[in-house]
């Protein structure tokens, strides 16, 4: 094997992967990143070293019928880059780890039996993301292989916090809040941590503002409340999805406009948020270059609902003392840092123009009662770090 960790995120349709190779005293240095997109019916394989394209090569349909005949393609691929061995540890982001991870954790049999119990909670996700772990297993079976959970970060809330208002029958079978985005949570807590060390001990909020979009509320590094609460549906609006809605509504789209189950969940996960607010697109760039005024509207009323969410993580820490910006949005929207800066004045928030438009890294003004930052996310990097961790002290 080579002296390499191999990062997968597995979709419906896709896989992304990042490869990082092992330095001295186990840093990791990212050597390759691409995907494998459009898997049931136009696969498409792509990567690059930096500049350097590595491949740009389309299969057949039939060659490469699901996720799970991905796995073989790309080992084949991976194969070549690296003389004929394979990593030596891989590690995958899983979207869910239930009740029981709160860490992650090598995928062994007990693990990967618990993690497909729970898929009934987690259907749209867990399993093309388990799909890739099985086919590993049964072809490769010497590599071992870590899962990394996005629910894990958040695992310990407070009760009052982790429990929907439901009967009690329903909380046992795991119907509770988990929090989600948590990899990319830790990856800023420990950014913050080496940027502002003081103000990571205090009470921040961190905003991931990308296509999915959440918030997490962390007091001394830790995560104690998050936005997203049972699914990625809930707390703010996304690009695709309408974040918190009156269940309401989807009863009326049951009962009244007589929707089946799935026309509801790809109305739900594919044509709400900012695009269903602004009857174009999803994505922030298109709606702040447009002059159009429903995709000004779509941006005004995100704005608002982050403010509103900053505001609401900030009662459950009983204060504020920062607010950190990261994902895709979060990172290159001045105009939208800047509109949900303006909308969180009145906790002495005052963010500074110019450094907003330089991206930062702290983009509030020297006499703002709450300091701001923008701090790039490195999921895969996280997850990287944490399946070379775990494979050293189980060898």
């Amino acid at each position: 094997m080579s002296d390499t960790v191999l990062c997968l995120n597995a979709g419906s349709s896709s896989i992304k992967f990042d490869l990082f190779e092992v330095m001295p005293r186990d840093e990791l240095q990212l050597i390759g990143r691409g995907q494998l997109e459009g898997i049931g019916f136009r696969p498409h394989l792509t990567a690059n070293r930096g500049d350097v394209q590595l491949i740009d090569r389309t299969y057949a349909n039939k060659e490469i019928p699901n996720v799970a005949a991905a796995v073989p393609k790309l080992a084949e691929w991976l194969r070549e880059q690296l003389k004929g061995k394979l990593p030596m540890v891989i590690g995958h982001r899983l979207v869910f780890g239930g009740t029981r991870h709160s860490a992650p954790a090598i995928i062994d049999d007990a693990c990967l039996a618990y993690l497909r119990s729970v898929v009934p909670l987690m259907p749209l996700h867990l399993p093309n993301e388990l799909a890739p772990v099985e086919r590993i297993r049964e072809h490769l079976p010497g590599i071992p292989q870590v899962g990394v959970f996005d629910t894990g970060f958040h695992r310990g809330h407070d009760e009052l916090l982790q429990r929907l208002p439901i009967p009690e029958a329903l909380h046992h079978e795991g119907v509770l809040s988990y929090g989600f985005h948590g990899i990319s949570y830790e990856f800023i807590a420990g950014r913050l941590k080496e940027i502002d060390p003081a103000l990571a001990m205090g009470r921040v909020v961190v905003a991931h503002l990308g296509n999915g979009c959440s918030m997490c509320a962390l007091v001394g590094g830790r995560s104690v409340e998050a936005s997203w609460g049972f699914s990625a549906l809930d707390g703010l609006p996304m690009g695709t999805r309408p974040g918190r809605l009156d269940p309401g509504v989807v009863l009326y789209l049951f009962q009244i406009k007589r929707m089946s189950v799935e026309q509801v969940q790809e109305l739900l996960y594919d044509e709400c948020g900012l695009k269903g607010l602004s009857g174009m697109s999803s994505d922030v760039r298109e709606l702040l270059a447009s002059e159009d005024p429903r995709a000004r509207f779509a941006l005004d009323y995100f704005s608002l609902r982050c403010a509103r969410m900053v505001a609401e993580l900030a009662t459950v820490m009983g204060g504020i003392d920062g607010l950190v910006f990261t994902a895709g949005t979060g990172e290159h929207a001045a105009p939208v840092r800047a509109d949900i800066g303006s909308r969180l004045s009145w906790l002495g928030l005052a963010i500074d123009a110019a450094a907003n438009a330089r991206h930062g890294p702290r983009i509030s003004s020297k006499d703002s009662a709450v300091a701001c930052y923008v701090i790039p996310t490195h999921e895969e990097l996280m997850i990287a770090r944490h399946a070379l961790a775990l494979v050293r002290r189980s060898t």
